[in-house]
């Protein structure tokens, strides 16, 4: 029970997470492209359905991408409990929209739409081992009304997401590893003076 409510609300806030996922940002190691483009990655895996499949989906792009793939697995948490329902919305409209179809006022039957699908899925593995009809028709209308508008709604969102995500990302990214960089110099010039001190 902790663990689910620490999925909705982490330990410190959702303020101290997105911090915590700043520093580990700021501090991967690579280019600010190469970090950008994993961090692209992660926010354009966020718009698609594949729940559960966003790690391996957004490292797997990043790869593909030559991006950093820890920066890809960190961007994924964009997507969390606060902003699935409107990333879902968004992509769902889009996809109905770009298809032609009616998204027939789908917003408030996303929770119904989720149970007749696993209701379906439940009888039909329990039909294999009982004399019980497999039924098809709950998830006919999932992949129907929400999972293929989702697939194909959230392309263009998730490329704008991600997009804007990498044009950020690239200068925050380099100005820390500069002043980072500067530090470090400013550090070892002052060890290397004191050295000096100490051999005179």
């Amino acid at each position: 029970m902790t663990v689910v409510a620490h999925w909705f609300y982490p330990r410190g806030g959702w303020g101290r997470a997105i911090q915590y996922v700043k520093y580990r940002l700021h501090r991967l190691p690579g280019t600010p492209e190469t970090i950008a483009r994993g961090v692209f990655a992660g926010a354009f895996t966020v718009f698609t359905p594949f729940f559960g499949l966003h790690f391996i989906l957004a490292a797997l792009i990043a790869r593909v991408m030559r991006g950093n793939i820890l920066a890809a697995l960190l961007a994924t948490f964009i997507g969390n409990p606060l902003t699935y329902l409107p990333i879902a919305l968004i992509s769902i409209h889009t996809g109905h929209f770009l298809l032609g179809t009616e998204a027939g006022g789908i917003g408030g039957n996303i929770g119904h739409a989720f149970a007749g699908a696993w209701r379906d899925l439940k009888h039909n593995f329990l039909a294999m081992f009982t004399p019980e009809r497999a039924h098809w028709d709950e998830l006919l209308s999932f992949y129907n009304d929400l999972f293929f508008p989702f697939m194909v709604g959230g392309i263009i969102p998730g490329l704008i997401c991600g997009t804007v995500c990498y044009y950020l990302s690239v200068p925050v990214i380099r100005a820390y590893q500069q002043r980072r960089l500067a530090k470090l110099r400013s550090k070892m010039n002052k060890m290397r003076r004191q050295a000096e001190n100490r051999a005179d």
